[in-house]
């Protein structure tokens, strides 16, 4: 990790010069052919078309607060300012937040309302603006932080992603987001097929790893009160029964980005949604398959990350 005491969130040059202006309307006009996700259903969202995620022109949020449970520099003492977006680019099957994801639980906003949030967490006092489950609302949310910086916002922007994007769409934010959260889910098409409906995840979540390691490389930018301010952090969730493939996500994290990327190794997974009677996934992860993890994370040559400590379930 490095150290800055004076660190504005990229944005702000954006915003000054108009780039980030134009960049959202670029943004916004993709949306008659919409293709922010790996999914590329091509729908027309200005004229109501829906696609595989069921968003349309306007961003669903489902709430925004101050949240103390991300990891230690993004949460920092006071909260990091989560904004959790409605729907998704996925199904699944265990999903933990499915009123939100995949039944739309929510409401529509303007981008107006949408900076207001941005700036009323400010004055709240969180560290950072967290934006949860956002791909297909990035135009939407570009528009919004366009207001939000001309009426005084200056946190950095915390993009916190399945990581099932686009080398465009993280394109359209390099120099708009400095901290980035993706998930590594899976190393097995038909894995995340089966589990989550994801269409050729692996490929798509590893162009998406590259292109944020290559917008903000591996080491965590903190400030003199050890908040994260420029970064990335690989999210990776211990499934039971090994559906996660760990080892090889790690091997893959150390060989193809860096052996200095920072890791949360995470075990907080329960069966919720449709998972609570399957065969594999109705069950907490055991204690075993969360060292078994722990030890691919050192074997991969990984040492940078956060491990977790909870109440882990017992083998079926």
């Amino acid at each position: 990790m490095s150290e800055t005491s004076a660190l504005l969130p990229s944005y702000i040059a954006l915003h000054r010069s108009g780039a980030l202006r134009r960049r959202a309307e670029q943004a916004v006009a993709g949306l008659r052919h919409c293709s922010l996700c790996p999914r590329h259903c091509g729908v027309n969202r200005l004229e109501g078309q829906v696609g595989f995620c069921r968003a349309g022109a306007q961003p669903v949020v489902a709430s925004w607060n101050l949240h103390p449970w991300e990891e230690p520099p993004i949460s920092g003492t006071r909260g990091s300012g989560t904004i959790f977006f409605s729907y998704c680019t996925a199904r699944c099957i265990f999903c933990q937040n499915y009123p939100i994801s995949q039944l739309g639980v929510g409401r529509q906003y303007t981008a107006r309302q949408l900076a207001d949030m941005m700036l009323e967490l400010q004055e709240r006092g969180a560290h950072n603006i967290n934006l949860v489950t956002p791909t297909h609302f990035v135009p939407q949310f570009l528009e919004a932080l366009e207001l939000a910086a001309g009426d005084g916002l200056t946190l950095p922007i915390v993009y916190n992603t399945s990581g099932y994007e686009t080398v465009e769409t993280l394109r359209l934010l390099d120099g708009v987001v400095d901290i980035y959260l993706p998930d590594a889910k899976y190393a097995d098409d038909e894995v995340a097929r089966a589990v989550s409906s994801f269409a050729g995840y692996v490929s798509a979540n590893r162009a998406a790893l590259q292109e944020i390691f290559r917008q903000v490389g591996d080491a965590l930018i903190l400030d003199e009160n050890g908040l994260l301010r420029r970064g990335m952090i690989i999210r990776h969730m211990v499934l039971p029964a090994g559906l996660s493939q760990s080892a090889q996500v790690f091997r893959w994290i150390a060989e193809h980005l860096s052996p200095h990327v920072y890791v949360s190794v995470m075990n907080q997974y329960f069966p919720a949604y449709k998972a609570l009677d399957h065969p594999l996934l109705g069950r907490k992860i055991t204690e075993e398959e969360y060292a078994e993890a722990i030890d691919a994370f050192f074997e991969a040559g990984l040492h940078n990350g956060w491990m977790q400590e909870c109440e882990l379930g017992d083998a079926a």
